[in-house]
């Protein structure tokens, strides 16, 4: 759906009502939690307290009781009543009383106290005479707590001690619920023994709780008495005769059947947060209010800005040209209504496009990349095809051609006219570099395939090892892309082949022309695999050497040579020097040739046996040269040999015979396939004579036939190594090849 139009429109308006509806339903859900949540939050904080000054008040009543018991026993040491008189004066002051004093059993008391004229018949009193704590009150301003003297396990007497009652209203007036709590103690019966100032609440309870005589704070009200009565705490909420929602709490407590009640405001948390919900509730409407204005302000401009996005998502900045996405959507409308074989997609890949910006920067580098989209533009109207930039150096092109011969041409003529474009941009900056590109292609035989899909397979062919050979363009078939899901079984079976040992070393002989005796080996690696039989080295040796398992493996078969060595060397059988191959994949570290010392000094194998081979595959620049000399160098500090094989296969020069301090050269099989041919022979020869006079050795490899043999005996050179002498064998199969040869030779 374009942006912009009229449904839009309409969806747009539809989602801002189902937006704002849906802000209404959920702050009216969260108002709703959060009023349980502070309800809940409340009984849980009004608990919490009301326990805690019970405790307080348990502690307090507790306390006086102790200090009175910690009189008893000093009494029945006192011999007069003025030194019975002066004790209790010193423990009243030190003990915090208003006084302290001592009543015998018939009632007499031991100093004169104010409102202590019957002290048999107060309740406190006649508990303790009973053997009791008790408690009495006197003249409604002190409190009397008594304790009973025992002496030979009968009750002598009553100690009291007597504390203002303002002491415990004190205590009672709790500063908690930010002042708005009252709270009272009541005795088992209801009534009320000691009170804050402002009584008249809890003295009112009854006509509080009569207005609901069958509701639920009746309800309650029965609870609360069952709960006293069994010594049960508790808290419940209720509505006031006035209207005023309060909590009350009750809390027993642990002297005199007391029970601690405590009346709260039910919002005394919500009090303190229904400001900040009001702001809440109204900074939500205020951003509701900007949200909605900002919505319109988008839907006002978005028509402006939809053209301003368009043009940066199809136009690639650096070129001015489609960029992929553009490109694909293009392809969408226009492929799956053709018929297959009417259109091509080709990708063109600039080889080394990495080394143009490095060394002119990619300011030329974009300059470049212009260009050739401006080329590709030029070269191809809207009939013939369109092109677009897909990454960095890289560009997908839909061409209206259907045959292999007719794109291959239209993709010859597009680089050629793209390589004399920028071979003037080389002009300008005054020093050419190379500069060439890859091409590969799909023919859309299927055109409802997706567009990533035909673009895979463009790249496929491009980036295919051919396509890097000889320039062409290249076209995707389906071998490339059982290629490709044969390197990727091959990838996730290499772990456990080596953990199993799949991976089995093969050694083809190498023979000395001097006497025709055995002068050495090379170490191949041949994977058995349970299932699927041989896997030759061919398919895996490449793709182990892009991805880097390669280390892995020849680490793996230089191990396997030592550990072959070793078992020779234990049985007395005769060494001769094995070589090994190594991958260029080693030298990016500096310290790989531990690990190769590590294994030879493990097995005990002397360094002289083991040869390292390298391929002129490694001197691919000047850094990799310098770092190669280094490495060989301390190959031959820690006692290894070094050859170098395949030379001649590719761009060998004698110069690498010079630069690299090597002990044997490997003449490729290339050099043998024409010894009819003079100036064939007068090479071979020439490079043998060389090799000697520098003190180098010399390996033929891949020689078959005697005429072969015959040459190099001729001409000096050192080993053989070819199918004329042996295969590559396995390691039984090459002793019994051995023994034969060695009674042969005498």
């Amino acid at each position: 759906m374009r942006i912009g139009s009229k449904p839009f429109y309409k969806l747009l308006l539809f989602a801002l009502i189902a937006l704002v509806l849906i802000m209404a339903v959920t702050i009216t859900l969260n108002a709703t939690r959060l009023h349980h949540a502070i309800q809940e939050r409340t009984f849980s904080y009004v608990t919490d307290v009301t326990r805690q000054l019970t405790a307080d008040i348990d502690n307090r009543i507790q306390k006086v009781m102790v200090d009175l018991s910690s009189l008893c026993d000093s009494l029945m040491h006192l011999d007069s009543p003025d030194a019975l008189s002066d004790f209790l004066q010193r423990k009243t002051e030190m003990l915090g009383f208003t006084s302290i004093v001592y009543i015998g059993a018939d009632g007499t008391v031991s100093k004169a106290a104010s409102g202590i004229e019957e002290p048999l018949s107060l309740p406190g009193v006649q508990a303790s005479l009973q053997g009791n704590t008790g408690v009495s009150f006197l003249n409604g301003e002190d409190i009397l707590y008594t304790i009973p003297v025992i002496l030979n396990e009968e009750v002598a007497g009553v100690l009291g001690g007597i504390r203002s009652k303002a002491n415990m209203q004190e205590l009672i007036s709790t500063d908690c619920f930010s002042g708005t709590g009252l709270t009272c103690i009541i005795d088992s019966g209801g009534s009320v023994v000691i009170s804050p100032t402002q009584v008249d609440p809890f003295l009112q309870l009854d006509s509080l709780f009569t207005s609901s005589p069958e509701g639920k704070t009746a309800r309650s009200i029965r609870r609360m008495q069952e709960d006293m009565v069994s010594g049960q705490s508790g808290i419940f909420s209720f509505r006031s005769a006035s209207g005023s929602d309060l909590i009350l709490s009750y809390n027993p407590l642990s002297h005199f059947s007391w029970v601690l009640l405590t009346l709260v405001p039910s919002d005394v948390i919500a009090s303190h947060v229904n400001g900040s919900m009001f702001w809440l509730y109204g900074i939500i409407g205020v951003v509701v209010v900007l949200m909605l204005l900002t919505l319109f302000a988008l839907y006002a401009s978005q028509r402006y800005h939809y053209r301003q996005m368009e043009e940066a998502a199809f136009t690639d900045r650096v070129t001015g040209g489609m960029t992929n996405a553009a490109f694909q959507l293009k392809c969408e409308s226009l492929l799956p209504k053709a018929p297959a074989n009417t259109y091509c997609i080709a990708l063109m890949n600039i080889r080394n496009f990495k080394l143009i910006n490095e060394h002119f920067g990619s300011e030329h580098g974009n300059d470049v990349l212009a260009c050739i989209m401006h080329t590709l533009q030029k070269s191809m109207d809207g009939a013939e095809g369109f092109a677009s930039r897909a990454d960095a150096d890289s560009f997908f092109l839909c061409l209206k051609s259907g045959t292999r011969e007719e794109v291959a041409r239209k993709m010859r003529q597009l680089t050629d006219s793209i390589c004399a474009e920028v071979v003037k941009l080389r002009w300008y900056l005054g020093a050419p570099y190379s500069f060439s590109l890859q091409t590969g292609a799909y023919i859309v035989d299927n055109p409802s395939l997706e567009i990533t899909i035909m673009q895979d397979r463009a790249s496929m062919a491009c980036r295919s090892r051919s396509s890097f050979e000889d320039g062409s363009c290249k076209f995707y078939d389906d071998s490339m892309l059982r290629r490709m899901r044969r390197e990727e079984e091959l990838n996730m079976l290499f772990e456990s082949a080596l953990e199993h040992h799949e991976f089995v070393v093969t050694l083809q002989p190498k023979v000395r022309l001097s006497d025709e005796r055995i002068g050495g080996a090379e170490a191949l690696v041949r994977w058995v695999h349970p299932q699927q039989g041989m896997i030759y080295p061919g398919e895996f040796i490449p793709l182990f050497e892009q991805n880097g398992r390669i280390c892995r493996l020849d680490l793996y078969i230089f191990e396997e040579v030592c550990r072959t060595l070793h078992a020779w060397q234990q049985a007395g059988k005769p060494l001769f020097p094995v070589s090994v191959n190594l991958s260029r994949q080693h030298f990016s570290d500096p310290h790989f040739l531990d690990t190769y010392v590590e294994i030879a000094t493990r097995y005990e194998i002397p360094r002289d046996m083991l040869e390292l081979e390298l391929t002129e595959s490694i001197f691919f620049d000047d850094q990799g040269i310098e770092n190669t000399k280094q490495q060989i160098k301390e190959m031959h500090r820690l006692g290894f040999r070094c050859s170098l094989d395949d030379f001649g296969s590719g761009y060998s020069s004698l110069g690498l015979l010079v630069e690299f301090d090597i002990d044997v050269i490997k003449l490729d099989r290339r050099f043998f396939l024409d010894i009819s041919n003079a100036k064939s022979r007068d090479v071979i020869a020439s490079i043998v004579e060389l090799a000697h006079r520098i003190g180098l050795s010399t390996v033929a490899e891949g020689i078959e036939t005697q005429e072969q043999l015959d040459l190099l005996k001729g001409i000096g050179c050192d080993m053989v190594q070819g199918y004329i002498y042996s295969k590559p064998l396995s390691v039984a199969e090459f002793e019994v090849w051995f023994q034969s040869r060695e009674q042969q030779a005498g």
